[in-house]
């Protein structure tokens, strides 16, 4: 089928360049904005030197508003709701970059805000996650609409957590969009798929001004407007499309929804609040313990993007198999479970440099071992 017909060529290529556009007027103005926009050199997870304007989601948000401008009809309602519905995620995350005083637990509710706004301009929720037990609450609307905006928070702020370094984010948030727009086209469903390629397109747009030289940041408005698009797009194919399975969607963003969990057992163990900052993530124990092995010579900034690619590599067979096997349950757990065992494999390699069984493992001198042992 030629899906041109449907307009998403001309509605990607005007999201990508307006997002392209907008990302290099505010690169262009720094100077301008950055007594608010500048990102700290101070924090545990600050990895750059210099003072870079960390607001670059206003140009994602740019150019999907003139992806959605350019779309036909029923793709341009799909993103019309992620337009509204992602005001107080984005807002939010905004107010945050500019003030640095919005705390986590509000961030989080706006985030489920955003979720519910949605809601309640589709009437779209999760009604079905292939789980016996679950199914039948979720006919009751109260507790999908409350499982739905807890699920989309929940996205939303696993992106959030995981804009470590350049690129990082922004292309994971590609990678999950391009494969969740594959199984729409796989499915019959061009407008879905529309909606998804003008969000990555987005996205890629501002990426060329953060990878892999980190001009822009993605900042929090960014990540949180990032992560709501792709977990209402998640919700929209398990509702569009009643064959797939919860689990898929669930599988294609396994790498940040694992991220957040991971971390807030690790910080739990740790006896630390489950939002406390700290550099103990996947991603800063691969640049840290691999990248600058591998790099020895490499500078801060080539290491920082380095990491990116190399956590693509990492987070792509999840999204892969969640699209081969999209209505295949069981495979699709199977697939979950040893994508979480490669993750926690991998984390306590990095950590312990031994792979399982950790009880063999010999202890570390305090030296070599700069992560405490209650780590998972």
């Amino acid at each position: 089928m030629d899906y041109s017909q449907y307009g998403w060529p001309l509605a990607a290529w005007v999201a990508g360049v307006g997002a392209w556009y907008g990302a290099v007027l505010l690169v262009l103005t720094k100077e301008l904005h950055s007594a608010f926009s500048a990102d700290s050199l101070k924090g545990v997870q600050r990895n750059h030197s210099g003072f870079i304007p960390r607001v670059g989601g206003l140009s994602i948000v740019f150019g999907v508003l003139l992806g959605w401008s350019f779309s036909d009809a029923a793709p341009g309602q799909i993103l019309r709701v992620i337009l509204l519905g992602g005001v107080p995620a984005f807002a939010f995350g905004f107010l945050e970059d500019v003030t640095r005083r919005v705390s986590v637990r509000t961030r989080l509710l706006a985030t489920m805000g955003s979720g519910l706004v949605a809601w309640g301009l589709s009437g779209v929720a999760i009604t079905d996650v292939n789980v016996p037990w679950i199914d039948p609450l979720l006919l009751w609307t109260p507790v999908a609409v409350l499982f739905t905006v807890f699920a989309v928070g929940g996205v939303a702020n696993a992106f959030n957590l995981i804009d470590g370094f350049n690129g990082l984010a922004a292309g994971t948030a590609i990678i999950v969009l391009v494969s969740m727009g594959w199984l729409s086209l796989r499915l019959g469903d061009p407008d879905l798929a529309t909606a998804c390629v003008v969000l990555a397109a987005a996205a890629l747009g501002f990426m060329l001004l953060n990878w892999p030289f980190g001009r822009l940041f993605l900042g929090d408005g960014g990540a949180y407007f990032l992560g709501f698009s792709v977990a209402w797009i998640a919700v929209l194919l398990l509702f569009r499309h009643s064959q797939v399975s919860a689990w898929s969607s669930l599988l294609i963003c396994a790498y940040p929804v694992l991220e957040v969990l991971f971390s807030m057992r690790r910080r739990s163990l740790r006896q630390h609040n489950i939002g406390h900052p700290d550099r103990l993530h996947l991603h800063s124990l691969v640049k840290r313990r691999l990248v600058r092995r591998c790099l020895p010579r490499g500078g801060q900034l080539m290491r920082n993007s380095s990491t990116g690619v190399l956590m693509w590599i990492l987070a792509l067979p999840a999204p892969l198999w969640g699209v081969s096997f999209y209505d295949n349950s069981p495979l699709l757990m199977l697939g979950l479970v040893l994508f979480a065992l490669g993750y926690q494999a991998l984390y306590r390699r990095l950590v312990r440099f031994r792979w399982f069984p950790l009880r063999y493992a010999q202890p570390v001198s305090p030296r070599s071992h700069a992560v405490s042992s209650s780590e998972p």
